[in-house]
């Protein structure tokens, strides 16, 4: 399980996370929403310890994250698979070598014919058999995002994070990416967490759901729940993004 206890982060004089209190169960997908700017990303962040609190902590596995030296946050952090919003791929390196790249910094110890065959593995699972040779300039937006899934997964990790994946793409390719993080929750029992905006992503791929307003969580609950909500915040939220 990850328990995130009383988080608050700021930057400056901007206060981010006012006090973040989530836990989230092993085998679970659960989807965080709420308007830009509202410390989606920045929490996540802290699961892995991208960023450090002003105070409070995440634990995984009974493991303080912001408490870890370098040499235990890497090893904690080979049981995640990151997914960043704009897919992050080195544009001078190929498909393949972008989703190697984990592998091969990671001293391993898979020879080279090995870690051939886990990219090619990981690039029909996410249905990119056969694009090893290309590089992300030939590639569509919906393309990259799976390219960028198939690297997040290539450790074979125990946690996958999604920061915004259907931001940019149109409705049928975000319906797509939702599938694929439905069906790779089921088929690869990866515990899952969404950051989006995205309403549909919500009723496409939630177990839970979370909502962050003014730096805490602000509702959690299954993706029924929500939606038969009568709370202000709740309301509006969803009013504007089905507009």
């Amino acid at each position: 399980m990850i328990e995130i206890s009383n988080l608050y982060k700021s930057f400056g004089n901007n206060d981010v996370l006012n006090g973040v209190n989530l836990n989230i169960n092993k085998g679970e997908t659960l989807v965080i929403i709420g308007r830009s700017g509202c410390g989606k990303s920045v929490l996540i962040k802290h699961i892995v310890g991208l960023l450090k609190p002003n105070s409070g902590f995440v634990k995984v596995e009974d493991q303080i994250v912001n408490e870890l030296n370098e040499k235990k946050l890497y090893q904690l952090r080979k049981k995640f698979g990151f997914l960043f919003q704009g897919a992050a791929l080195f544009d001078s390196m190929t498909v393949g070598e972008n989703v190697s790249l984990p592998l091969d910094e990671s001293d391993s110890g898979y020879s080279k014919s090995e870690i051939n065959r886990i990219v090619n593995e990981k690039l029909e699972l996410v249905g990119l058999t056969g694009m090893n040779k290309l590089k992300p300039a030939e590639l569509s937006g919906g393309m990259k995002k799976r390219v960028g899934l198939a690297r997040a997964l290539v450790t074979d990790p125990e946690y996958v994070l999604y920061d915004e994946p259907t931001t940019g793409l149109d409705p049928i390719m975000s319906d797509s990416i939702d599938g694929l993080i439905k069906e790779l929750s089921e088929k690869i029992s990866v515990t899952s967490v969404v950051v989006t905006h995205d309403m549909y992503s919500v009723k496409n791929v939630a177990d839970k759901v979370a909502i962050m307003h003014n730096g805490i969580i602000h509702f959690i609950g299954t993706p029924q729940e929500l939606l038969n909500s009568d709370d202000k915040v709740i309301v509006d939220f969803i009013k504007r993004t089905n507009d």
